[in-house]
């Protein structure tokens, strides 16, 4: 069965994907896989991908692009979002890319990023839906928000720049968090989140990427990370509200400690609680589905074709 892959480069992490394509046109994982390096470290203030964020994702790059081929990839879809949307010097980063992994990458847009992950959620989620899907792709630098019908078409997609590693370099310095720059990044995200149109009744929200999943695992203690367990999990808003207070009281060597926590997301994933519980809120969610998939397998349907 032939194979294809593809690579989501992220402000946070970098994500594998390779799968095969079945005779009835589904796609099969074959390898998964997601590193940290923090493309995006100080792009919110600095407007530039920094040489020891550029040279960690280039290493990561280089080594996924040449496991995909080696598993047989006919085909390598790159894509890169936030950080790379807002660097001045993204330029660079892709050349590298080209020179050293052998691969171009995509700067896709917020609107595109929306869309990639709308239609993975719609392919696992649409068949046990009451309803309408409401998806929120918490990532690194930016945060989308998108509103479909059961038949997979999208109604309102919106990308707006707060992520995890944004939003902690902006508002939070203090170890643990100081209850006023908690304060102050909670009305941030409420001001924010304010223009989001009401959600289609009887709407079934998602979430997707590292934040959500984290926030999962961290709640049922999944130590090591089980995609199986995951995926079609359910976080109450009860329970975000817990694992944001739990994680801000936190110091970040006791959150490094967590079961089902990476150590190299403990510094940033009490924003990202923060973001998620907010976006419930504004949304009138008492719950939140959980997706272990999200933008990479958007893009391998959207690159090499799915029934």
């Amino acid at each position: 069965m032939p194979r294809f892959a593809t690579i989501d480069v992220g402000t946070n992490s970098v994500l594998l994907l390779v799968a095969e394509r079945t005779p009835e046109g589904r796609f099969e994982a074959v390898l998964e896989r997601a590193e940290i390096t923090r493309l995006g470290r100080g792009v919110d203030q600095s407007r530039r991908l920094s040489p020891e964020g550029m040279e960690a994702t280039l290493e990561v790059l280089t080594a996924f692009a040449q496991e995909a081929r080696a598993l047989g990839a006919q085909g390598i879809a790159v894509s890169a979002t936030s950080a790379a949307r807002d660097a001045q010097n993204g330029h660079e980063f892709l050349e590298a890319a080209q020179q050293r992994a052998g691969v171009s990458v995509e700067i896709i847009s917020g609107a595109l990023e929306a869309q990639l992950s709308f239609a993975s959620v719609h392919m696992d989620f649409a068949h046990e839906a009451a309803g309408p899907l409401m998806v929120i792709d918490i990532g690194g630098g930016s945060t989308e928000f998108i509103y479909g019908n059961p038949a997979g078409q999208v109604d309102f997609r919106h990308s707006y720049d707060v992520g995890a590693v944004r939003l902690t370099e902006r508002f939070l310095h203090a170890d643990p968090l100081a209850a006023g720059e908690r304060e102050q990044l909670t009305a941030f995200l409420r001001s924010t989140f304010a223009t989001l149109p009401p959600p289609p009744p009887g709407s079934t929200l998602v979430g997707v990427a590292g934040t959500v999943t984290t926030l999962f695992t961290v709640q049922n203690r999944i130590e090591p990370y089980d995609a199986q367990r995951v995926q079609g999990g359910t976080l109450t808003r009860s329970e975000v509200e817990g694992l944001a207070d739990r994680l801000c009281g936190l110091p970040l060597a006791e959150r490094r400690a967590l079961p089902g926590l990476q150590p190299k997301r403990a510094d940033v994933i009490p924003a990202g609680a923060l973001i998620l519980l907010e976006a419930m809120r504004a949304l009138k969610a008492s719950g939140c589905r959980v997706s272990d998939r999200g933008l990479r397998w958007g893009l391998l349907a959207h690159r090499f074709g799915a029934a």
